[in-house]
């Protein structure tokens, strides 16, 4: 044996994210939520901090970040379109059925992880997860000598996470409520880590209900007393039908302030704020960025909106109410 081998060697590592099981145990702890639709989550935010986690820990080499989720038929949301944009971040989708459920993810992760063991591509393997279906992933990992760290999201209660699970990993730590609640926030209340500036954070904590569009630029002042924004509660279905005499119902209002709010999001992100700054101070989009959004929107939705011009003009109302929180435009302000 020669000195060289002696010499221990660095980690080379990857992160392996279940999305499911990340937000649905944050979602429980922090908000007391048990569906994706009552809160946002700052991802890009996130898988940063968790890779920053992930360096001190291992202190090595990042390969790459793997985040599986699922989506109906594997069509991407708007938040899995930029996560799938972040450099050294790999966007893997099952399919999300009609009950809810994540298809095929499982044996993404299995295969991934599986084949960079096999190739010596990684020493160490972080994995964020709690199903026991993982546990086919880890043990093929160790039979190639991969070192399998696993993280979990501090449960509410007893343990969140497969005993067997627990067992088989080399490691195991637990994200504290502290580590995950600066990047979840109820729906309509922007997360902000900390250290962002003290006026985003004020946002995120007490946020006045923002005003419509031509509320703003019609010269109404917007009240300067801080008052907590209450999540948005579901709306009964708007009554415009598809078409004429068929009787259907046309899209929720809340689903198109939603879906509004996140092509915002992807513009900021994808843009920039000077960029997005270009738009102020409104109320009225460029055409193309009209049309975008109809598009945006149409592709989640899995429908036309062209007959709808109410569930239009809210889906542009959510789109500025993401702008104006991110300017501070009609937010009360403290002191």
């Amino acid at each position: 044996m020669t000195t060289s081998e002696l010499v221990p060697q660095p980690a080379r590592y990857a992160v392996f994210v279940d999305a499911g099981y990340l937000y649905a145990a944050s979602g429980a702890l922090l908000l007391d939520a048990t569906s994706r639709r009552e809160y946002r989550v700052a991802a890009e935010k996130l898988i940063r901090a968790l890779t920053a986690h992930a360096a001190e820990e291992l202190r090595g080499e990042l390969l790459r970040v793997y985040w599986f989720d699922a989506a109906p038929k594997r069509q991407p949301t708007v938040d899995q379109r930029v996560i799938a944009n972040l450099p050294l971040v790999k966007l893997r989708l099952g399919n999300l059925n009609a009950q809810g459920q994540q298809k095929g993810v499982d044996a993404q992760l299995r295969a991934d992880l599986e084949a960079l063991a096999r190739h010596r591509a990684i020493t160490d393997a972080v994995l964020l997860a709690g199903d026991e279906d993982m546990l086919p992933a880890v043990e093929a990992a160790q039979r190639y000598g991969v070192r399998v760290h696993l993280w979990g999201v501090e449960p509410t209660h007893g343990s969140n996470q497969a005993e067997w699970l627990v067992w088989e990993s080399d490691t195991v730590e637990v994200l504290p409520s502290d580590f995950l609640r600066p990047y979840f926030s109820k729906a309509g209340v922007i997360a902000v880590p900390a250290g962002e500036p003290a006026r985003d954070t004020a946002v995120a904590r007490t946020a006045a209900p923002v005003p419509k569009p031509s509320q703003v630029f019609a010269g109404r002042a917007p009240s300067t007393t801080a008052v907590p924004r209450p999540a948005m509660a579901p709306m009964k279905p708007a009554a415009t039908p598809h078409g004429p005499g068929d009787g259907k119902l046309g899209p929720e209002r809340s689903q198109m302030l939603e879906i509004g709010e996140h092509v915002a999001q992807k513009w900021i992100f994808e843009r920039g704020r000077d960029n997005i700054r270009d738009l102020l101070p409104g109320p009225i989009l460029p055409p193309v960025i009209d049309k975008e959004l109809l598009i945006e929107a149409e592709k989640e939705l899995g429908r036309s909106l062209r007959p709808y011009q109410e569930a239009r003009t809210w889906l542009r109302d959510g789109f500025w109410e993401r702008v104006y929180r991110e300017f501070g435009i009609g937010v009360g302000k403290s002191g």
